[in-house]
């Protein structure tokens, strides 16, 4: 293992192999937030982990994690209960999708239920050179950035 020196200490080399964005979805609806990503984003899903344990007023599991890819990379979805002071808010991430054909994307985010929120057209030296990009929000509050270089 390999250590490398941090302010007078030293600590081992660490590297990552993904990085996985989880969207935390209001209980029970992670389900249906999974439909619509494989509806509006063509994602498939790789695997799903339900909760064992279920209360009695419950007519289906909680999805505990699901992952899903979308265009060759991983996002985790959950379902989560407000019972826990350590329960995450939703609609705190931003996702960004490339794609050549910004449009299309939209408009079929849009047809599975998406609401479009902005279009922007990156001026010189912006981050996307020139191309487009829009956004919608999704019925779960997150924000997908659609865009094009």
């Amino acid at each position: 293992m390999a250590l490398h020196k941090i302010e007078n200490s030293f600590a081992p080399t660490v590297s990552f192999s993904a990085v996985k964005p989880l969207l935390n979805v209001e209980a029970p609806k992670a389900n249906n937030a999974i439909a619509f990503y494989k509806a509006a984003f063509d994602a498939k899903e790789v695997g799903r982990m339900l909760c064992p344990k279920r209360k009695a007023n419950q007519e289906i599991p909680l999805i505990v994690l699901a992952e899903l890819m979308i265009g060759g990379f991983s996002i985790l979805v959950t379902d989560f209960a407000h019972d826990s002071d350590n329960a995450p808010k939703t609609g705190g991430l931003g996702v960004f999708l490339q794609t050549e054909d910004v449009s299309a994307a939209i408009a079929k985010a849009v047809n599975a239920g998406a609401v479009e929120d902005e279009e922007f057209v990156a001026g010189e030296g912006a981050i996307f050179r020139g191309g487009h990009m829009r956004r919608v929000k999704d019925p779960y509050g997150f924000v997908w950035t659609i865009y094009s270089v």
